[in-house]
């Protein structure tokens, strides 16, 4: 009886787990422009890459790297130093700007997911507009973070339904 009821457990724990992750990854995957200034990297859990994995931009834009709720720890960390998200991490909103003067191809890699060919690149060209402006997000990226900490709450929500079905179906 306490094993079959264990065996019910763990696989209402792995149903609800993989929902979980499933609905993280399609959160997380695309890339948008955002403010006409700043590109935004997310990480595909499902494929374990970075979207997009190349962006190309100009001097003055900032790249942005965003996931939240994943199942996996990740970073981004640019081979040649000039920027890093810091130890992998499951929630992540990092922006890092370039300058003028710093046009060039940028690899960057995933460190726990490096071997699994989770890598990325950012070429960076030569701006061509000198009112360029490299003013921060502000309040819209207040409104974004606040939007991704109400779907952290729905899928926390679904996941507890889908566990309580089907604990029940195996009553």
């Amino acid at each position: 009886m306490i094993n079959t009821l264990n065996v019910k457990m763990v696989m209402a724990f792995m149903l609800g787990i993989s929902f979980l992750s499933l609905q993280a990854s399609s959160m997380a995957v695309g890339s948008e422009t955002y403010q006409d200034n700043t590109v935004i990297i997310t990480v595909d859990s499902t494929n374990l890459q970075f979207s997009p994995s190349e962006v190309t931009i100009s001097e003055g834009q900032t790249v942005r790297f965003f996931w939240s709720g994943e199942f996996l720890e990740h970073n981004a960390v640019a081979s040649s130093g000039i920027f890093s998200t810091g130890s992998p991490q499951t929630e992540m909103d990092y922006a890092f700007t370039f300058d003028k003067g710093t046009n060039n191809t940028y690899d960057f890699i995933c460190e726990p997911h490096q071997f699994l060919n989770m890598v990325g690149t950012v070429t960076v060209t030569p701006s061509e507009d000198e009112s360029n402006s490299t003013e921060p997000i502000g309040s819209s990226q207040e409104e974004m973070n606040s939007s991704s900490s109400a779907m952290g709450g729905f899928l926390f929500v679904s996941v507890l339904g889908v566990v309580i079905l089907v604990s029940r179906y195996f009553k």
